[in-house]
């Protein structure tokens, strides 16, 4: 199994669909790496020799953001949104959706399981 970024990817999969697992790189940045590197695309991680994984290595250190380092930068950037007391930060301390979505009906995900509303049933008239 590869280690690269402190992720162990899956050796089964292409490379470009392996990559992925770590975090901040997708499909695009990706397929940068393997243009950088000039490694096949639908090369399978088993079939990397070592100083293929060690290019790989060291082109994620170098150019891109991942793992611990973005996630660090991500919790310091809605810190920051939360001291300044902006409506985006006050959005973000009320676990409220943060970019317009409605939440009448909606924002489960960000809101959590609905809670049940004492008397708030319907009485039928018989």
């Amino acid at each position: 199994m590869a280690r690269i970024a402190g992720v162990n990817i899956p050796t089964g999969k292409r490379l470009i669909i392996a990559l992925q697992y770590i975090h901040g790189i997708g499909p695009k940045k990706a397929e940068e790496i393997c243009h950088k590197t000039g490694i096949s695309e639908n090369k399978r991680v088993h079939q990397l020799a070592e100083n293929e994984v060690i290019k790989i290595r060291e082109i994620i250190d170098r150019d891109y953001s991942v793992e611990g380092d973005l996630r660090r930068e991500v919790s310091m950037n809605i810190k920051r949104l939360v001291d300044l007391g902006c409506y985006r930060g006050l959005r973000h301390r009320k676990r409220l959706p943060v970019r317009g979505q409605r939440t009448h009906t909606n924002a489960r995900t960000r809101k959590g399981k609905s809670k049940a509303i004492a008397g708030k049933k319907i009485v039928s008239k018989k």
